[in-house]
C-alpha cells in the first residue's frame, strides 16, 4: 500500500489536540454542574446526563476525524500490469556518457544537456516504444524497447559518467547495440537517435552506419557541445572542480564538437543531425520527423498506477459520524421524583 497524498498524514498530529480539548470540554461541564449541588443528584436530574455516552461520542469523533485523514492522504494498492496497443515506431535514444560530455560549454554541462532532450523526447513519444542505450568506452542497453515511459524516464536520471567504467566514445559500438535490439525480421519502423560531442570516438563508426541503413534503420544525430573546444573538468565527490583531464604529457585536454562525423551518421542512413540547444529545439524536430513515417500496430505490457482506495476510509468515517449523531446524551429511564427526595434525605 502507498499514500498519493503522504502530507495529510501530518494532520493525525492533530488527534491528540482534539482528544484533549474533549477532555477539557468534559472538565469544564463537570465543574459547572458541580456549582449546583452534589454532582451525583444533579447528574441524575439532568436529561443529558449520561458521561459514558459522552465519552462513546467523542471517541467515535476521533475515530472518525483518523479514517477521514487517512481518505485525504488517497492510500492506494492492487497495482496491476495491463497490456495495451498503440501505433508508432520503435526508437533507440543512444546517450553518450564518456567524460568529454561533462565540458561546459552549453550549461550546465553536455550531459546535463543531453538527459534534458530524452526526457522532453520521451514526454512527446506518446505512441513510440522507447529504448535507451549508454555508451562510452564501451555500450549496453539501459532500458529496452518499451511503451511504458514512466518507466524508461526513470533510467533518464541514472545517466553520468561514471556508469560505465571503460573510457572513450565508443559510437560504432552503441549503434551495434541499438541494433541488436531492434526486431531482425523488419526493415522499417527503426529509429535511432544518437546524442553525442561525436569526439575520439571508436571502431568503424561508418561501416557501422551502412550496417544500420542495411536493417532499415534510420540515424538521427544531435551534437551536444560546441566547435570552439573547452576543457574537461573533473569534480570531487562534493562537485567541487579539483583539475581538468590531461593527456599523458600533461597537457589540458580540450573537447570539441565532431558535427563532420555524426553528419556522415545522419546521411548514410537518410536521417538528418541536428546541433543541441539549451531550448530542445532539436528533439522536437526528430520527433516530427518520426511522425512523418510510417506507423505500425506496438503491443506491450504497462505498469498502471495503483488503484484509488480513499473511498473504504472515507465510508468508515462517514458512518462512524453518521453512528455518533444516532447515539443520544440522555439515559433510557429518568428517575422518579421520589427516588430523588429519597436520595437526597439519606
Amino acid at each position: 500500500m502507498r499514500f498519493a497524498a503522504p502530507g495529510c498524514l501530518w494532520l493525525l498530529l492533530g488527534l491528540p489536540v482534539l482528544a484533549g480539548l474533549f477532555v477539557l470540554a468534559f472538565r469544564r461541564r463537570r465543574r459547572a454542574l458541580g456549582r449546583f449541588g452534589d454532582l451525583r443528584l444533579v447528574d441524575r436530574l439532568v436529561q443529558a446526563g449520561s458521561t459514558e455516552r459522552r465519552v462513546i461520542r467523542a471517541a467515535l469523533v476521533l475515530i472518525a476525524a483518523f479514517f477521514l485523514i487517512l481518505a485525504l492522504a488517497r492510500p492506494q494498492w492492487g497495482a496491476k500490469m495491463e497490456t495495451v496497443s498503440r501505433r508508432g515506431v520503435d526508437v533507440i535514444l543512444a546517450v553518450d556518457t564518456s567524460l568529454s560530455m561533462l565540458a561546459e560549454d552549453v550549461k550546465p554541462n553536455r550531459l546535463a544537456q543531453a538527459r534534458a532532450a530524452v526526457s522532453s523526447f520521451i514526454d512527446l513519444s506518446r505512441g513510440d516504444r522507447v529504448g535507451i542505450v549508454a555508451f562510452s568506452g564501451a555500450a549496453y542497453m539501459a532500458c529496452p524497447l518499451t511503451l511504458d515511459h514512466a518507466a524508461a524516464g526513470i533510467f533518464v536520471d541514472v545517466l553520468d559518467t561514471d556508469l560505465i567504467p571503460v573510457r572513450g566514445t565508443a559510437i560504432a559500438e552503441a549503434i551495434a547495440t541499438a541494433l541488436r535490439a531492434f526486431s531482425p525480421t523488419e526493415r522499417r519502423y527503426k529509429v535511432l537517435v544518437l546524442i553525442t560531442d561525436g569526439e575520439d570516438h571508436e571502431g568503424d563508426v561508418q561501416a557501422a552506419a551502412r550496417a544500420a541503413a542495411a536493417d532499415g534503420v534510420t540515424i538521427y544525430t544531435v551534437g551536444v557541445g560546441g566547435p570552439g573546444g573547452e576543457p574537461i573538468p573533473l569534480r570531487n565527490a562534493r562537485g567541487e572542480v579539483v583539475g581538468y583531464k590531461e593527456d599523458r604529457e600533461s597537457r589540458k585536454v580540450t573537447s570539441r564538437l565532431g558535427e563532420s562525423v555524426l553528419e556522415s551518421i545522419a546521411l548514410a542512413t537518410g536521417g538528418k543531425y541536428f546541433r543541441s540547444t539549451p531550448e530542445g529545439i532539436e528533439l522536437r524536430r526528430v520527433y516530427e520527423e518520426i511522425a512523418a513515417m510510417d506507423q505500425k500496430s506496438l503491443t506491450g505490457r504497462l505498469h498502471t498506477a495503483y488503484e484509488e482506495r480513499y473511498q473504504i476510509p472515507l465510508v468508515v468515517a462517514i458512518l462512524l459520524l453518521g453512528l455518533e449523531a444516532a447515539l443520544s446524551d440522555r439515559r433510557r429511564g429518568i428517575a422518579a421524583p421520589g427516588e430523588l427526595r429519597g436520595e437526597a434525605a439519606a
